[in-house]
């Protein structure tokens, strides 16, 4: 399990590997972890297919969202409860994907029904032998106005 500083340390690395996008050219396995994070976010946020999801969790999974409980059991519960119960229109759009070894970074904009401003999102996930083992996120409302011109994406 990663300490607070280790996913403060992410972060930071996060937005120093935006500011130099496409000057990292990923190893044949960050191409393999991006693959399955992208696949597992797909059927998990917007296809809400619990089964699709699942596969690409490893045999133990440890969540750090403050909604969801660890373990398969808890991510069954988080995508048929609050995703599919209680957020059906819920679609995610990612915005940046940011792989270092063994961590998979998402910038997402993620909308709960159409028309609506959304959250700006950063998932952090783990992986171990192909499958994701571990999960952060970090949320912020976006606002109606900003105090720039620039967007939240």
């Amino acid at each position: 399990m990663l300490s607070i500083a280790r996913v403060r340390a992410l972060a930071v690395g996060a937005l120093v590997a935006l500011a130099s996008l496409g000057a990292h050219a990923l190893t044949a396995q960050e191409q393999a972890n991006k693959d399955v994070v992208l696949a597992f976010y797909e059927a998990a946020i917007n296809q809400k297919d619990i089964d699709a999801a699942v596969a690409h969790i490893g045999p133990k999974y440890i969540q750090h969202n403050p909604r969801a409980a660890d373990g398969v059991e808890g991510l069954k519960s988080f995508i048929g409860g609050y995703l599919k119960k209680a957020n059906p229109q819920l679609k995610a759009s990612i915005k940046r994907v940011i792989v270092q070894g063994d961590l998979v970074v998402l910038h997402v904009h993620s909308v709960p029904e159409p028309g609506a401003l959304g959250t700006a999102l950063v998932d952090i996930f783990r992986l171990e032998n192909g499958k994701i083992v571990e999960h952060w996120d970090v949320q912020q409302p976006v606002p109606e106005k900003l105090p720039h011109g620039n967007t939240m994406f």
